[in-house]
């Protein structure tokens, strides 16, 4: 396990191993995210079809040193005919949780989507009893919404989820909308 900088990068054809085990392994998931057996071949159909990245969203590996921590997210929400935000996400092994590894990899992806993309809304949802998320998302500038009811069913159950957004008008300009660091194609 490397204790250096988290870095975004795009998937690349060996890491989509590490990508099926959120779709097969209960353990790797976590408790918020484990909504059952999935099909662990629809990530290289994507990756084949896309490299996880396109128009409406993509996955970024969350990496440290040589280390695969997991990955994030975002997908298009149209928010009226010609307007839309990201809602963004993050999925880490357990290896990579409890070490603010969360935190910067979304602190990482939202200066990527406002440098890179028009919107001026970025979203997150988690589930009201995952807190280490809730902790993250603030930690990322992230502010809690509101509570959506009976939104995920999970482990037999409807689970309610919070919403999260930060405004690109909320983040420090000098900051968070420069450029991205980026060292060999990854950012930093």
């Amino acid at each position: 396990m490397s204790d250096g900088p988290v870095i975004l990068r795009p998937v690349v054809e060996e890491d989509l191993s590490v990508l099926e085990r959120f779709l097969t392994d209960p353990e790797a998931t976590g408790p918020f995210q484990w909504l059952g057996w999935s099909d662990p071949g629809r990530w290289r159909r994507r990756w084949a079809q896309d490299g996880l990245l396109n128009d409406d969203g993509g996955q970024l590996m969350v990496t440290t040193g040589t280390d695969r921590l997991g990955f994030v997210a975002w997908r298009k929400v149209m928010t009226s005919r010609s307007s839309y935000c990201w809602n963004i996400g993050a999925q880490l092994l357990p290896d990579g949780r409890g070490r603010g590894v969360g935190t910067q990899a979304q602190r990482l992806l939202v200066r990527y989507l406002f440098a890179h993309t028009p919107v001026v809304r970025l979203e997150a949802d988690t589930e009201t009893e995952n807190i280490a998320e809730q902790r993250a998302l603030e930690k990322s500038g992230f502010t809690r919404e509101g509570v959506l009811r009976s939104t995920v069913f999970r482990d037999g159950q409807w689970r309610d989820v919070v919403r999260y957004s930060v405004l690109r008008a909320e983040i420090a300009s000098d900051e968070a909308l420069e450029e991205p660091r980026t060292t060999g194609g990854q950012l930093a």
